[in-house]
């Protein structure tokens, strides 16, 4: 999808994205590994009562399924910032769904514009448990090309 087709408000839903235990140890073993994400028996005795989610795998297993809609196709030129808050704990066995909406749209140039996405992620009970900003480069249209000139008499 060119630039000139992006308006803000525009939205898509994000598909499930499950959060399996084998896959959030493996993914706080080897980015994250404090004992909040791998030791049980250290989690039991926190607040939560039981591991926590890395915040980084839980936006990423919601920003694969969103990749997956791929909403500016071939037209996507590159990622330019992020910003993630994560709000709620995220749990081994949560079900993360979500919403992305294009806030704004800013023409940089004759080539491209700025995209800002707003990613609202919830977990089964509705509970908001992450929110993304994220900024896009997106190409433009490409200009039509002149008309050639017409031959004289």
């Amino acid at each position: 999808m060119y630039f000139e087709d992006i308006k803000p408000g525009m939205a898509v839903e994000i598909a499930p994205a499950a959060i399996e235990k084998d896959k959030m140890l493996a993914f706080a073993r080897e980015y994250d590994n404090i004992p909040l994400h791998t030791d049980e028996e250290y989690a039991k005795k926190t607040p939560f009562g039981q591991l926590i989610a890395p915040g980084v795998m839980s936006f990423m297993a919601v920003w694969a399924k969103y990749l997956e809609v791929d909403l500016f196709g071939e037209e996507l030129l590159a990622g330019r910032s992020t910003k993630i808050e994560w709000l709620r704990p995220v749990f081994a066995g949560d079900v993360l769904t979500g919403r992305a909406t294009v806030t704004k749209a800013e023409r940089r140039n004759a080539r491209n514009g700025l995209v800002e996405i707003s990613i609202t992620a919830c977990n089964q009970h509705g509970e908001v448990v992450l929110t993304n900003v994220t900024e896009v480069v997106v190409k433009c249209r490409p200009a039509e090309p002149a008309c050639p000139a017409q031959p004289r008499c």
